[in-house]
């Protein structure tokens, strides 16, 4: 089967992993999560098309269709395919499966009828949002499932895919679907900000959670993309918002937009988890478009100021480390003073700190420093400047940096 340009190596890797798993004698549940627009359900067609199997491909996405009939009937389909398979099964797809109230429970049943009954369905369902879907499956279908986790394009495959450069990663970010408008910004913005933020941001964090001031999650995604790259208190943040509430909410909030892959708060290393929770966090928006879209940063305007520039920088490298961290790595900041380091890695092989450094060389590096004496046993790492390439470091995952 050729595969197509449009997925690079480590979506091809992920369609690999899911026709193989299909494969398999024993059924599994098949999950598929990850942000809006990183190639869910091409990745899904793809592995179909390569196992050569019938498939039911079914989506949740209409407000009119999340009810348990609406499953019930998607599963039927799936049936009625594989019995007339003559043993070679089907597969199931279906999409935006949180929106279906207690889905678990309805999938739960049916997936264990079909257990019994020596039926070869192979079911997959996609969700936007990791741990929305993660949630339900924790909850009924124990044993039953295996995650396939899905992030942003990164540098290195927007590169590969379509020949993209540093600055134009820097400005548009690693939205595959966008990349026929970045010739007319304006449009460009638009279906940023109307197709994939408000959609994330009223489809399924709102939609799917109990928030109380839907304004203020608003605000603060706003705000997040302002001071993305910085350390920012709770307490700030209260006093920059317009409908401030108290700490406690705002943390729960950024959890919210965290799962939803739009942005995440990072937290302090201090060698010790609960001194850790309780730090301010560094914002950092997951996708650069996020920031520009945003805040209407022009190509030109990024390209005229350095600081902004250097911001988009900082977000790009704080962005790609979540994305490639996995679950054994914890991506950190740590300040002690005036001394501050932009990133650390934290794992079972070590530590390494990170300084993110722009185009203009730096005569000493005092926050590296500051940290080698407080932790002796870690390891620095400079990008950018006179250290690792930028470009080099956006195609290298977290797990490499940290046992290179």
């Amino acid at each position: 089967m050729s595969m197509s340009p449009l997925l690079p190596e480590f979506r091809r890797a992920g369609v690999a992993t899911l026709e193989a798993r299909l494969r398999e004698p024993r059924r599994f549940l098949q999950v598929v999560a990850g942000p809006r627009q990183v190639g869910k359900t091409t990745l899904v067609r793809q592995a179909i098309a390569a196992i050569d199997q019938t498939a039911h491909v079914a989506s949740a996405d209409d407000p009119g269709l999340r009810d348990r009939s609406w499953l019930d009937a998607q599963w039927q389909v799936g049936r009625v395919l594989t019995d007339a398979s003559r043993g070679a099964g089907a597969v199931l797809v279906l999409d935006e499966i949180q929106k279906v109230p207690d889905w678990s429970e309805i999938v739960k049943r049916l997936w264990d009828e079909d257990t019994a009954a020596g039926r070869n369905l192979r079911v997959v369902v996609l969700g936007s949002a990791p741990l929305l879907v993660q949630r339900g499956l924790s909850d009924s279908l124990a044993g039953r499932f295996e995650i396939l986790g899905l992030g942003h394009w990164g540098f290195a495959e927007m590169r590969n895919a379509f020949g993209w450069d540093l600055e134009q990663f820097l400005v548009f970010g690693g939205y595959p679907g966008s990349v026929p408008l970045v010739d007319d910004p304006d449009r460009w913005r638009a279906y940023i900000l109307d197709s994939l933020i408000e959609t994330t941001l009223s489809r399924d964090i709102l939609l799917l959670n109990r928030v109380d001031k839907p304004a203020l999650l608003r605000q603060l995604f706003r705000l997040g993309c302002d001071y993305s790259g910085q350390v920012v208190s709770y307490q700030k943040l209260v006093g920059q918002l317009q409908d401030a509430g108290n700490t406690t909410t705002l943390a729960h909030y950024l959890a919210l937009l965290g799962d939803a892959g739009m942005i995440t708060g990072l937290q302090k290393y201090a060698g010790s988890k609960l001194r850790q929770r309780g730090s301010s966090p560094k914002l950092i928006a997951l996708n650069t478009a996020l920031v520009t879209a945003m805040t209407g940063r022009s190509a030109a305007d990024v390209a005229a100021d350095r600081d902004v520039r250097d911001r988009l920088v900082e977000t790009a490298v704080g962005a790609h480390l979540v994305a490639t961290a996995g679950r054994d790595i914890d991506v950190l900041w740590w300040r002690e003073g005036d001394r501050e380091v932009d990133f650390v890695l934290a794992g079972r092989s070590g530590v390494l700190a990170i300084e993110v450094g722009s185009g203009r060389p730096k005569p000493s590096l005092p926050g590296l420093a500051a940290f080698t004496r407080h932790f002796g046993a870690a390891r620095t790492l400079l990008i950018g400047a006179q250290g690792l390439p930028l470009e080099v470091a956006l195609a290298t995952s977290a797990a490499d940096l940290l046992t290179s």
